[in-house]
């Protein structure tokens, strides 16, 4: 049985957004197969409820792109191709976020919003970039339940560097989601190494 406890333990979602999550998004067709099997939306939000309900703190890492952010001169394979698409794509800095657009999160997440902690937006893959380290310590949360996606980028890259950052880490490995079972495969096997432990969400929130 796990030690966690709502002092010191919080959820972490990466991009639960429609962008890989419904087929408005451009990303969807590379996920949806996945999406399905593992019934991760349906997952992720039973976390943040269930979560929510015990008290624990729930933070999301949020992808956005906006128009000076196509003026990068240089960047890897998939950093370019969410940009060529226009993927996570807002319009401007201080308008909010167009309602039913990749960028927009999924409605379901939507009633509990107001309560969860939304980090600045991580740029490529990790939160190197964002503010998640400090909204964490500063909520004196040191234990990490990841959920999100996609498996095999952005949760595996916030896992890696929370875990570098001396971060306890677990995977709800239902309530992630990847562009193929490969990925999701390659993903969670990495995950199972680098984590303190790789569960279904059922199990995890058993837990709580």
């Amino acid at each position: 049985m796990t030690n966690f406890n709502n002092n010191n333990t919080a959820i972490v979602i990466t991009d639960p957004q429609n962008e890989f999550l419904k087929p408005v998004g451009k990303g969807f067709g590379l996920t949806k197969d996945i999406l399905d099997k593992y019934q991760t939306i349906e997952n992720l939000v039973t976390l943040v409820r269930e979560a929510t309900k015990k008290g624990y703190k729930v933070f999301i890492s949020a992808h956005f792109f906006y128009p000076h952010d196509h003026n990068w001169q240089f960047g890897g394979a998939g950093e370019q191709m969410m940009l060529s698409e226009g993927m996570f794509a807002r319009k401007s800095q201080f308008e909010p976020i167009e309602a039913g657009s990749g960028a927009d999160f999924i409605d379901e997440l939507k009633p509990f919003l107001d309560d969860i902690i939304i980090t600045s937006p991580h740029k490529i893959f990790g939160p190197e970039s964002n503010d998640l380290y400090l909204q964490l310590r500063k909520n004196g949360i040191n234990k990490v339940i990841m959920a999100g996606m996609n498996a095999n980028l952005c949760v595996e890259s916030h896992t890696r560097a929370l875990v570098e950052n001396g971060f306890e880490l677990f995977v709800a490995n239902d309530a992630i989601g990847a562009p193929g079972q490969a990925a999701y495969d390659a993903a969670t096997t990495n995950l199972g190494y680098v984590t303190s432990g790789v569960k279904p969400t059922a199990d995890l929130i058993s837990e709580l």
